[in-house]
């Protein structure tokens, strides 16, 4: 195991990890920009060789792109066929239009990732140190379940055409430009298709891999402010042992400290309101066409799932973790999205809590900037897809009840 963590740090040993801004942004992103790299989508390494192979990668996975869509204009022969590409050319097609729309606002990202360390935020306790470290972890895992369902999903379609009743079949329909119904020929075309279907999945798996470390980040600076926020008498107090609340609200040099840190802390909160907006507008348009996508992709995945189940069981056990993947990446952006509104609103409930009826409220100023804070956080921030419909766990519930409600219309129509 050590072996393989050694080989795997030496292969994406990537530019992004050396212009890191920190410790935090290390802690969050380090697997992303790993996989990014070796997925050939870094932005951060600019040398003669990665270029050469991100170009080529990205050339791959186009050209692939484009071999399904003259497969499915120039051999539409059943519903099946078509329900069979649209499922893998709509989640592509999503792919590379929220990748491009990330793209075009990568100082965005750039700041978003940058935010934790530059914000000074502070996590110094046990508590925010532990708080710090539950997220990391959760943002850990939740990468690798994306990715190894992912991967289950490819490993599944890859051995499908091997075991199909279908002599020379390839995962997916794709249009070569040569026939490769022989023998000599097979093989050759099976390894350069298994090697483009790779590639473009593994860029639809790391599209959802980074808009996940976002929300997650986003997520953990409400959950950190929030303790700050609840503790901040505690924090104030450390220097000013052995006086009472009294003595503590007349003594000029914690009135000082405590306005000072209360004033850092209003300040952050701007901050990451400002970010959680900035992130908001970035992903409205994509997510719409996401969410779009998704609602069809499940639709047409349990069409499939049902067509297949007397049919084959590779088909259809490789059609069911298709359907299981598109519901797990969407499910887990919704809940990172409905997460950052609970933490958003949490900020006010923490405010609560502070101790400000100790009569800190007293001192100048200090009322004024509580308010502040609690009417902006009693105004939850919350991502939506296009402006029409929340990204949380009820709008995903009720999207997937329309998917099945459709899917139902669809099995009526196909047994008529």
């Amino acid at each position: 195991m050590v072996l393989l963590t050694s080989l795997w740090r030496a292969i994406t040993h990537t530019k992004a990890l050396e212009e890191s801004s920190g410790e935090m942004e290390t802690t969050f992103f380090e697997s992303v920009y790993r996989i990014t790299y070796i997925a050939g989508l870094s932005n951060s390494d600019h040398g003669f060789f990665y270029k050469l192979y991100s170009n080529t990668v990205k050339l791959m996975i186009a050209t692939f792109m484009v071999g399904e869509w003259w497969y499915m204009l120039t051999f539409i022969s059943s519903l099946d066929i078509v329900i069979e590409q649209l499922n893998v050319i709509l989640i592509q097609v999503m792919a590379m239009f929220r990748y491009r729309y990330m793209r075009m606002h990568e100082p965005v990202y750039r700041k978003l990732a940058t935010s934790m360390q530059t914000s000074n935020l502070d996590t110094s306790t046990p508590a925010r140190k532990a708080l710090v470290e539950y997220w990391m972890e959760r943002s850990e895992t939740y990468l690798k379940l994306m990715l190894g369902l992912g991967s289950l999903t490819l490993a599944a379609w890859y051995v499908y055409p091997l075991v199909d009743d279908i002599e020379y079949n390839l995962p997916v329909g794709l249009r070569l430009g040569v026939d490769f119904s022989r023998p000599s020929r097979y093989p050759i075309a099976y390894i350069v298709h298994i090697v483009a279907f790779h590639y473009t999945a593994f860029f639809i798996m790391v599209n959802d891999v980074i808009m996940q470390a976002h929300l997650i980040h986003l997520i953990c600076q409400y959950t950190i402010l929030a303790d700050c926020f609840e503790n901040i008498l505690v924090d104030c107090e450390k220097d000013f042992k052995g006086l009472s609340s009294d003595q503590l609200v007349r003594d000029s040099r914690f009135r000082e400290v405590y306005i000072s840190r209360l004033g850092l802390l209003v300040e952050q909160h701007k901050k990451i309101l400002m970010h959680t907006m900035e992130l908001r507008k970035t992903i409205s348009l994509p997510m719409l066409g996401q969410v779009t996508a998704s609602g069809l992709q499940i639709c047409f995945a349990g069409y499939q799932v049902a067509m297949t189940l007397t049919v084959s069981f590779t088909k259809f056990f490789m059609s069911l973790l298709f359907l299981g993947y598109n519901l797990f990446e969407l499910f887990v952006i919704c809940r990172w999205c409905d997460e950052i509104k609970i933490q958003s609103e949490n900020i006010s409930n923490a405010l609560y809590c502070s101790g400000w009826e100790c009569g800190v409220a007293t001192m100048a100023g200090v009322r004024a900037r509580l308010m502040l804070v609690v009417t902006r956080a009693s105004k939850p921030l919350v991502l939506t897809a296009g402006d029409i419909t929340d990204l949380s766990l009820n709008s995903y519930s009720n999207l997937v009840k329309t998917s099945y409600s459709a899917l139902t219309v669809l099995l009526r129509l196909r047994h008529e």
